[in-house]
């Protein structure tokens, strides 16, 4: 990478990293689309699941788009420039925002999740730009400080993003008197305004001067990397781990729609989901400690203070647009267990996919075994302990491949497609409970579809088992790098 001065302009920075906001927002959003667009177009659960499947499908054709071109001609954006590939990306996210448009008018649901579709193939090349440019904004040194803060602002976005989309959507969501319906001039109106932010950013960073940005790695044109058995099980981590991530929260709508847990109308689902994506923002931000110098002793007392400080934020935020948050102070009780949690991991990348994977098997079977609140935190509770497992796996998974790390994270990052795939799954599911009203086990099949989480997370803490063994026989330290915060 090209070297740029030492200080951080704030200016560019601040630019840039809004990038990292909307990344997550509309991420996170698509949890309030999925039981709307069941609503409005009456369809099943796994038919609501394709608004998933498309967004995540993007980042997955997108990256290996990239990858074919890159392996066949040489790094694309080398020959463009990454200025103009950030440009480009936020341009084919506008256009896709835009194609809601059409798609309320003519009420087609295919035409809404082509326009997801497109969204996040901008994302995908906006995710490829953005990091190196965060990096090369300052210091070089500093560019893990810049990252997490940038994350930190992804996962802000996450947070917010349901609230904000609930409440344009369906008027104040702790309003019993809010719309049970949406008009979809209301989402129309909400992607204009998201397609009509992306061409700001446009004409803001095309004023701007970021510095001049080029990689000079090398792109392996062979598939040797894949001779490297940490690599293999670490593309299914990823898959699983995305998958996980992403399947808790996009059936979370069904789930409290259940009379098990209090048949909720679409209007009064988003704190939930806002819970849930501020979760990972806990997580996140507790990983992010690391990256500092801090004193043994700050850092441990930090690590019990930040995690309630962002719970704060994500109360104020659902306060903000009407909701009554006294119903979710039951849940500082997970955030405890989090924070013992992250204690006991020792900030060690495998032991923590081990000991998060097995606290949150332990969450999902409480969930299981239980209804009501407790099931329902214990669930969302999954947030918490996905938060720091991207940097762990990743980290892992790409030790020792020496000059097939490129092709080694490129093929990781192509694994994001498990959040197409694992959602639909848990949502077909869901839809047995149409063929079998009875359910199995004394419980819905809705309910009893939290097992697809469980046996996600069962993977993970065995990956991190495993690759202990396989990095120690390549005589790597396979503990050397620390957990961060997330993707």
């Amino acid at each position: 990478m090209n070297k740029t001065g030492q200080q951080t302009n704030w200016g560019q920075f601040g630019v840039l990293i809004t990038v990292f906001f909307f990344w997550g927002f509309v991420a996170a959003s698509n949890g309030i689309l999925i039981p709307m667009f069941k609503s409005k177009f009456d369809l099943t659960q796994f038919q609501s699941q394709l608004v998933d499947m498309a967004f995540y499908a993007a980042y997955g054709i997108g990256s290996l788009i990239y990858f074919l071109i890159s392996n066949a001609f040489g790094d694309p954006l080398n020959k463009i420039g990454y200025k103009n590939g950030l440009l480009l990306g936020l341009l084919i996210s506008a256009i896709g925002a835009l194609t809601f448009v059409p798609a309320a008018n003519m009420l087609s649901y295919p035409l809404f999740l082509s326009g997801l579709f497109i969204i996040a193939l901008g994302f995908s090349l906006l995710q490829i730009v953005a990091n190196p440019f965060v990096i090369n904004l300052g210091n070089p040194a500093y560019g893990s400080h810049r990252l997490n803060l940038a994350g930190g602002l992804n996962s802000f976005g996450t947070t917010i993003g349901p609230v904000i989309t609930s409440f344009v959507l369906f008027g104040a969501i702790g309003d019993k008197a809010a719309k049970a319906a949406v008009d979809l001039d209301a989402l129309k109106t909400l992607f204009i305004a998201l397609a009509c932010t992306f061409v700001l950013l446009i004409v803001l960073i095309s004023a701007s001067s970021l510095p001049k940005v080029t990689s000079d790695d090398k792109i392996e044109k062979s598939f040797s990397a894949l001779r490297y058995p940490q690599l293999v099980l670490g593309m299914l981590a990823i898959f699983i781990y995305v998958g996980t991530e992403v399947t808790i929260q996009s059936n979370l709508g069904a789930l409290v729609k259940t009379a098990d847990f209090g048949n909720m109308e679409d209007a009064h689902i988003a704190p939930y989901i806002s819970l849930y994506w501020g979760s990972l923002m806990i997580g996140r931000w507790n990983g992010s400690l690391s990256v500092f110098n801090l004193k043994e002793s700050n850092r441990k007392l930090l690590s019990i203070v930040v995690p309630f400080i962002a719970f704060g934020i994500i109360l104020i935020v659902n306060k903000m647009y009407g909701k009554d948050v006294q119903e979710l102070f039951i849940y500082a009780i997970w955030i405890v267990v989090f924070i013992l949690a992250s204690f006991w991991s020792a900030q060690k990348p495998a032991k923590t996919l081990v000991v998060f994977g097995l606290a949150a098997v332990a969450m999902m079977l409480v969930g299981l075994c239980t209804r009501g609140q407790v099931a329902l935190f214990s669930f969302i509770s999954g947030g918490l302990f996905c938060s720091v497992m991207w940097p762990c796996i990743f980290n892992l998974a790409i030790a020792g491949l020496g000059k097939y790390t490129n092709q080694g994270s490129s093929l990781l990052i192509m694994m994001i497609f498990g959040g197409a795939l694992i959602p639909p799954l848990q949502g077909h599911l869901c839809d047995m409970d149409k063929a079998n009203p009875g359910g199995i086990l004394g419980t819905s099949f809705t309910h009893f579809s939290y097992i697809v989480p469980v046996a996600g997370f069962l993977y993970l803490a065995w990956y991190g088992y495993k690759v202990k063994g396989i990095l120690k026989s390549q005589g790597i330290d396979y503990e050397s790098t620390a957990a961060g915060s997330g993707h």
